[in-house]
């Protein structure tokens, strides 16, 4: 008997990559903020700290709603924040807690990844929540995949969840690629569960591949440290001490 849903499963790999293909995208970087600085990416998995010797030189880059997780010790104001399309309007338990613990919060560049819908709608959306910004930026899905490609040097066509890399490592690959003298890592374990700004104890979803990823950022030599010493010892990533 024929199946349909076999059939379209199969195609599926070669569309999103002829897609690909065909929108070509740059890969995005931010050179004039993170060119030859110390770039913090501050994730909410979910205890997260300040790297030491901390100074004027960091630029601190964000995840959804980690700056609050990290309220105890972030008191700058994010100079980038990377924040999932569905934060803006979805109902489920993360989303809604995104959007009730960021409420009247700022950050100085905000970037919406995978945003599929028109302007106003997203501007709307952030405004109902109160998040402000300073300028706001777009990462379609294809120049996340072009980026990821770029730093990492293979093609994740982001078919199925689990092979996805999380907002956390695609903000590590982003400050590689804008010239990051160093990456320090906090608040990003991938061997943990539950959120920095919340009680709900949700499981993380890229368990798998982000553990292979910090894997990868070390045999391509990148210079990305954490700041957790719990975090070097279950991956092997290098404690950041300063520099």
């Amino acid at each position: 008997m024929f199946n349909l849903d076999a059939v379209s499963q199969s195609w599926r790999p070669f569309i999103r990559h002829l897609k690909y293909r065909i929108h070509a995208p740059p890969v995005p970087s931010f050179p004039q903020l993170m060119q030859g600085r110390n770039v913090v990416i501050v994730g909410s998995a979910p205890r997260s700290c300040r790297p030491k010797h901390w100074d004027d030189n960091f630029r601190v880059v964000t995840i959804n709603a980690s700056q609050m997780a990290a309220h105890s010790w972030l008191t700058e104001t994010p100079d980038l924040t990377l924040m999932q399309f569905n934060q803006i309007e979805g109902m489920n338990a993360n989303a809604l807690e995104v959007r009730r613990v960021l409420a009247g919060q700022h950050t100085k560049r905000l970037c919406l990844l995978h945003w599929r819908h028109g302007l106003a709608r997203l501007e709307h959306g952030l405004a109902a929540f109160g998040y402000r910004y300073d300028e706001l930026h777009l990462m379609s899905r294809y120049a996340r995949i072009a980026l990821m490609q770029a730093v990492m040097g293979q093609l994740n066509l982001e078919l199925e969840t689990g092979s996805k890399w999380s907002n956390g490592i695609v903000a590590a690959a982003l400050a590689i690629e804008s010239g990051a003298a160093n990456v320090i890592l906090t608040g990003i374990n991938p061997i943990s569960s539950g959120h920095g700004y919340n009680q709900l104890d949700l499981k993380r979803q890229h368990c798998d591949s982000d553990f292979a990823a910090l894997q990868l950022f070390r045999l391509r030599q990148h210079p990305v440290f954490t700041a957790d010493a719990a975090v070097a010892d279950q991956t092997g990533l290098p404690l950041w001490s300063g520099g």
